[in-house]
């Protein structure tokens, strides 16, 4: 018998929610997860989180958008 996995730290559509946490995607554990995955690209990081930022605000019609600018995106920004 399998043991069941937990499900990973993904989005749960529509509510924007960590499957695995609970907490406003992306929590801490999928920032950490993405940056080790695109450590060599991050334009390409930026352009994946600004196609799900866009998805996101179609979906939370309540948010502002620059409130989600700075959750999907600030994080993720090259440090100077």
């Amino acid at each position: 018998m399998r043991a069941r996995r937990s499900p990973g730290h993904l989005p749960s559509r529509p509510t924007w929610r960590c499957q695995a946490c609970g907490i406003a995607w992306p929590c801490s554990a999928a920032k950490l997860r993405l940056l080790a995955e695109y450590r060599r690209d991050r334009v390409a990081l930026l352009v994946y989180l600004a196609t799900l930022q866009a998805e996101a605000g179609e979906q939370l019609t309540r948010t502002d958008p620059a409130r989600l600018a700075e959750r999907f995106l600030s994080w993720a920004r090259a440090r100077g």
